[in-house]
């Protein structure tokens, strides 16, 4: 199984990025997706989830009205648009794949680091 992340970088206030995951390994198109972020001296938190069939999205309070979450099953590929950029975005975001139920399994990408500042 293997999940990674990409498109992260350095970014100025204001800005966008768009976060990509590359999934293989595990039958994407039954797993909810999640985006979370971690930021330096803070828990890990929710930022975004997507169902398996890609039409139920719900964000952080935090991001709603800026953030994006999408994925192309056809591609095994979630994706967080993150646009008007905060400096406290500044965090690694992570992609995780969950698959609810009796048998509940998680799986996790490394990691991608966005900073904002100027």
């Amino acid at each position: 199984v293997q999940l990674a992340e990409s498109g992260g970088g350095l970014v100025q206030p204001g800005g966008s990025l768009r976060l990509s995951c590359a999934t293989s390994g595990f039958t994407f198109s039954r797993y909810v997706m999640r985006w979370y972020r971690q930021a330096p001296g803070k828990e890990r938190e929710l930022v975004a989830y997507i169902g398996s069939a890609g039409d139920t999205t719900n964000y952080a309070d935090s991001v709603k009205g800026r953030f994006t979450i999408s994925r192309v099953n056809a591609k095994n590929t979630v994706y967080l648009q993150m646009n008007s950029l905060k400096p406290e975005d500044t965090a690694v975001y992570y992609c995780n794949a969950h698959r609810p139920g009796l048998s509940a399994m998680d799986y996790w990408g490394k990691g991608t680091l966005v900073t904002v500042s100027s």
